[in-house]
């Protein structure tokens, strides 16, 4: 229940402290990975430069357990919700501490479907998926209100120079004479579709108590609401169980196929610019290469749809093949002895292909020269593999004494080596477009050739854990871990990792069950450990070098150096305390939790400035740190529970806070912090000591002077001035909203089920990017792209006027407070309805023991206090799904 378009959205409809990064510009592209993180980013990006541009950053991404192997978020994101038993999301120390060096993230633990004794059982289903655009957010111009305004503004008189006049004339009246007969093109539905995709499951298993075994299989295939984009999805997996004696055996292989496809319409904010006066297609059908200009002495504009009818395409894919086997032994009772041993592969490509006509090469006057012109035509082609190789030793030893002591002690050891190779080509010059085989092309990108790269990397761990119970009412946890990772310095390759929990049952102690017999569940929990993680470290702590195969002496392949290692590189480490609440009132009616964490995150990964006469400007090392602090609530019950009549009606709702702020920062970071702020950028991603790592910065805006039309700002002394000056920056606000949350509710009643989950959040800001580019546009531009109907209303005229923007003219809008707003926001995330019929008739006259008829829409309601587009380079879509599943 609660389905999303993805395994990854299903979990965000259902959880609410697993916090998903809005990505306005992605949409629902179903090919797109979304950035996630549990109780706030514990990470940095190593440097400004990086995290301007947009570079993905994973470090802060939770490690990912399926039945005790781990997975990548991708493979999660694609892998066969059906086949989950059951997820868990562990956040505090006491349950992370376990995995050291790898969970101070979090860790999502998934376990799977495991095979069931019996007779044979087949579990069938087909359904279909649709996406449907939601384009509520865009409020665009027509035909006929563009070019009234583009006339209203004069912008058909050439006033300057009245023998030119004519042409400005001869546009608008044979833009007029179109609009007359009845264009108005629609651009947004050009690139869009609604989109009708697939999925199938199948799995069938049974088995003695000696042996069970299932096998599995299923198929989705998404089809985006962009034209031509999709993604596909294969997932077949064979479980083998042998218990023999005080043995159990157990293997899973499976294997799965990736193909995604974006879309050959480029992105959608190009059809958003479209001039709604132009027609795509002439009346005989034909398409339209080029529009006229603005009027008949501007360049022509070339139509975004010829580009999607050239031989182009952009795919990615892999395929991955997984083996764990795992036996466990029990010699005594309470003695488990346990070993496992995973081997994974994965092949991975990515190709992507633009012919010599394509707009990349037609709208650049370097293609345009002779060597230019025989550079036309591009062919990118990734490919690469990994391997990893994981295997665990566990022994554990759980006794209970005198009825009252429990004790439960565990040591394990682990090891895991991961290979990865991978190469990229990018190859230049195919002269005829129908021909789009790499080996075809003339030659290398300019300046470039074939690059690649390939590593090794080992890590193993020594855990401890020792569990006590006293008489069911007092536990304590103790978790001690040390870890050793070729990832980093000579002198720092090993790292000690603990944990240590306390619990009180206030529900076993005899004053509140004589006084308080309502509550069947009190328990106060308090936890403090040290986790860390090995993500980003990269080649930071070896020297590396490169091979200069194309400048030789005597025959001798020379090398130079490319990065000075640090041998003292050592983990990231994440400090965190939490005490918590969890309560349970009349039998389990009703059940909350509350918990309250502070986390710091300490030697955080970044480069420090050293003399350029070292031969490099910077070097990797641990200085930085990030501090998180918030709590976490959650509440649910039944508001109805009858067994008898088979009526259950339950509600639930989760609440979170965090405030996340970095500490400290290196030197380096400092320095390219007030470099940046001193360049001629709008809107800038800077890092302060004491600020949010997501902060706003703009210059402060007192709005539009009512007598002239132009903004007034005030520089960051707090001056006003008619001058913009980005060194006047100042901290607007946090792009993180303070306070997330979602509720719930399920109706059951016999064979139906109705649920939904709604999301909100608020107490962040966002940057209004449509403002500028939709609304305050300068005329020059105006000429050139559609505009939002805010433009005809709320921009400045005449003296006297006081509204939000500013008069018209060419000069450019310069990013102020103006544009930073609250973001509050309410979603429907998911509505679903199933019913499950499973007469004494059906199985009677059938072989089917139940039929299941299930429908679920998720993502059906946006609503923000901000007015702005969403999805500008693949919009946002509903997702519908139906399905039928068999039962024989």
């Amino acid at each position: 229940m609660y389905k999303g378009q993805n395994l990854l959205q299903t979990l965000k409809n259902i959880d609410t402290s697993i916090n998903f990064a809005v990505n306005n510009l992605v949409g629902s592209n179903p090919n797109a990975l979304p950035q996630i993180n549990i109780r706030g980013n514990s990470s940095l990006p190593t440097t400004l430069q990086e995290y301007n541009e947009n570079v993905r950053n994973d470090a802060n991404t939770p490690l990912i357990i399926m039945d005790g192997f781990e997975i990548s978020l991708s493979r999660l994101m694609d892998y066969n919700d059906e086949e989950i038993q059951s997820i868990n999301i562990l956040k505090d120390a006491a349950a992370t501490a376990i995995y050291g060096s790898r969970g101070s993230n979090g860790v999502i633990v998934i376990v799977t479907k495991q095979p069931e004794i019996g007779r044979l059982r087949i579990n069938a289903e087909v359904g279909m998926d649709f996406e449907v655009p939601d384009l509520n957010s865009y409020n665009l111009l027509n035909a006929a209100e563009k070019l009234e305004l583009e006339r209203v503004l004069g912008l058909y008189n050439n006033t300057a120079s009245p023998n030119n006049d004519v042409w400005y004339k001869e546009a608008y009246y044979k833009r007029l004479r179109d609009v007359l007969s009845g264009v108005d093109t629609d651009w947004l539905s050009k690139p869009l579709r609604t989109g009708v995709g697939t999925h199938y499951n199948l799995r069938l298993e049974g088995g003695s108590e000696e042996f069970r075994w299932s096998a599995t299989a299923a198929y989705k295939k998404v089809e985006g609401a962009m034209k031509g984009s999709s993604r596909k999805n294969f997932n077949g997996s064979i479980t083998l169980m042998y218990n023999v004696k005080n043995l159990i055996f157990k293997n899973y292989t499976s294997y799965g196929i990736n193909r995604g496809q974006e879309s050959k319409y480029g992105s959608f904010s190009t059809y958003v610019q479209q001039q709604p006066y132009n027609a795509p297609y002439t009346s005989d059908g034909e398409l339209v290469r080029y529009f006229d200009g603005f009027h008949k002495m501007s360049a022509k504009v070339q139509n975004p749809l010829y580009d999607a009818t050239l031989n182009s395409f952009d795919k990615n894919g892999y395929n991955t093949l997984t083996n764990n086997f795992s036996i466990e032994w029990n010699p005594l009772d309470g003695l488990t002895m346990r070993g496992q041993l995973g081997i994974s592969g994965t092949d991975n490509t990515s190709d992507i292909f633009l012919p010599a006509e394509h707009s990349t090469f037609t709208e650049d006057d370097y293609y345009e020269s002779d060597e230019g012109f025989l550079r036309r035509g591009r062919y990118t082609y990734g490919t690469g593999t990994s391997y990893n190789y994981t295997g665990n030793l566990t022994l554990s030893y759980n006794k209970t004494f005198r009825d009252i002591h429990q004790l439960y002690v565990g040591v394990d050891y682990s090891l895991a080596e991961s290979n990865s190779t991978s190469y990229q080509i990018i190859a230049e010059g195919f002269t005829n477009a129908d021909i789009n085989f790499l080996a075809s092309a003339r030659q290398y990108e300019k300046d470039g050739s074939p690059t690649g790269s390939k590593s090794k990397t080992r890590r193993f761990g020594l855990t401890g854990n020792v569990n006590y119970i006293l008489d069911n009412r007092y536990y304590v946890d103790l978790s001690f871990r040390m870890d050793g990772s070729s990832t980093f310095g000579s002198e720092k390759k090993y790292a000690p990792f603990w944990s240590t929990g306390i619990g009180w049952n206030l529900h076993n102690e005899a004053f509140i069950k004589d006084h308080f017999q309502l509550a069947n569940i009190l328990r106060l929990k308090a936890s403090y450990g040290q986790t860390g993680t090995q993500q980003g470290s990269s080649t930071g702590s070896t020297t590396t070098y490169k091979y200069l195969t194309d400048n030789k002496y005597m025959n001798w392949t020379g090398a130079v150096l490319q990065g000075w290692g640090n041998p003292y590189l050592t983990w990231q480490k994440t400090d965190e305390f939490n005490v918590g609440l969890e309560f349970g009132l009349l039998n389990g009616r009703i059940k909350g939790e509350l918990d309250v964490y502070t986390k710091k995150t300490s030697n955080l990964l970044s480069y420090m400035d050293i003399p350029y006469s070292m031969g490099f400007s910077s070097y990797l090392s641990n200085v930085g740190e990030v501090k998180n602090r918030g709590w976490e609530a959650a509440l649910s019950g039944y508001l109805i529970r009858d067994p008898h009549r088979r009526i259950n009606w339950m509600v639930g709702a989760q609440l979170v806070y965090n405030k996340n702020y970095i500490s400290k920062l290196s030197e380096a970071i400092k320095q390219q912090t007030e470099e940046r702020v001193k360049q001629d950028v709008e809107i800038d991603n800077l890092l302060y000591e004491g600020r949010p790592q997501n902060a706003i910065y703009a210059v402060r805006s007192l709005g539009i002077d009512p007598s002239t039309g132009k903004e007034v700002f005030l520089d960051k002394d707090g001056n006003q001035t008619d001058t913009w000056s980005p060194s006047d920056k100042v901290f607007l606000g946090s792009r993180d909203p303070k306070f997330r949350g979602n509720a719930n509710t399920m109706f059951m009643w016999k064979g139906f089920t109705v649920n939904m989950s709604v999301g909100f959040y608020w107490g962040g800001q966002v940057y209004n990017s449509t403002l500028i580019d939709r609304v305050e546009v300068p005329l020059s531009t105006l000429q050139y792209q559609n505009v939002d109907a805010r433009v005809y209303y709320d921009r400045w005229k005449n003296p006297g006027d006081v509204v939000s923007f500013k008069a018209f003219d060419n000069t450019k809008t310069r990013a102020t407070s103006r544009f930073v707003m609250d973001d509050n926001v309410f979603e429907i995330q998911s509505i679903g309805l199933q019913y499950r019929w499973d007469s004494e008739w059906l199985k009677k006259h059938t072989s089917v023991t139940s039929i299941t008829f299930g429908m679920n829409m998720s993502d059906i309601l946006h609503l923000s206090t901000v007015k702005m587009e969403r999805g500008t380079n693949y919009p946002y879509a509903r997702n519908i799904q139906g399905s039928v599943k068999f039962l024989f």
